[in-house]
């Protein structure tokens, strides 16, 4: 591929830990994407729903403990909490490894042109929108909606597809949050990870592979050249890549 030009899409999930703070007040129509700021009356049924449970319990949010009383604390009251940039926000370990923050300016930009985040709370959420803290995985089920996944699917992918209209997809979400988006009308790929065997063999890895999700992320976004030949030219001492058409 020849064309250095074409614009990214790059689709990432949010992190299950979260930095802590903020300023100012959140606002569900936060998005400097249109499409994405257009989710604000479902993200606030969202967080209404969260806070009519006192936050979730262990089971709907997969922690116990002191990750847990936060949790509570910071989904009972979501509108007007704090916000930070979801770049900030989110921590972990793909997000550790993609580093946006040591990028050069003109990579920075990039990226935040470039990304969109699925979430359980916000649907999808640009890197440089403000949000504030929560706990809630794509895959939970929160009465009313229902399982989150289903429930945002047709809003997520119908932001998602207008916004990557004329765009190149990179999609690295797991499962859970692939299940929010049906691609339609858009030209890209899928990306899964494997492990190298021994043999040659491979296996279909998940939360190992985050790392590697995260350098392959920022290899992408800072690669001089068109999207598919920053794929090609990616490589990692533990995973592969499989890479499927859209």
């Amino acid at each position: 591929m020849s064309n250095r030009n074409v614009s990214l899409s790059l689709l990432l999930p949010p992190s299950e830990g979260k930095a802590l703070g903020g300023r100012g007040h959140w606002d569900p129509a936060t998005g400097k994407v249109a499409s994405f700021a257009g989710l604000a009356e479902r993200r606030e049924q969202v967080a209404r729903a969260l806070a009519e449970v006192g936050g979730g319990d262990e089971k709907l949010l997969g922690v116990g403990g002191a990750h847990l009383t936060r949790a509570q604390s910071a989904n009972s009251s979501l509108l007007g909490a704090p916000v930070l940039r979801a770049a900030e926000r989110y921590t972990g370990v793909v997000w550790d490894h993609l580093d946006l923050a040591s990028m050069s300016p003109e990579h920075r930009k990039r990226a935040g042109a470039s990304i969109a985040v699925v979430s359980g709370l916000l649907g999808v959420v640009g890197v440089d929108d403000r949000i504030p803290d929560y706990r809630l995985k794509m895959g939970a089920s929160l009465a009313p909606m229902g399982k989150l996944s289903t429930w945002w699917r047709p809003a997520v992918s119908e932001a998602i597809n207008t916004w990557a209209r004329r765009r190149f997809v990179i999609d690295v979400l797991p499962n859970e949050h692939r299940a929010a988006w049906v691609p339609d009308g858009v030209r890209g790929v899928s990306v899964s990870f494997v492990e190298r065997g021994a043999a040659g063999s491979a296996k279909v890895v998940g939360h190992d592979a985050k790392a590697a999700k995260g350098r392959l992320a920022r290899h992408v976004l800072t690669f001089d050249g068109h999207p598919e030949d920053a794929l090609a030219t990616w490589s990692d001492d533990r995973f592969a890549i499989v890479v499927v058409a859209l």
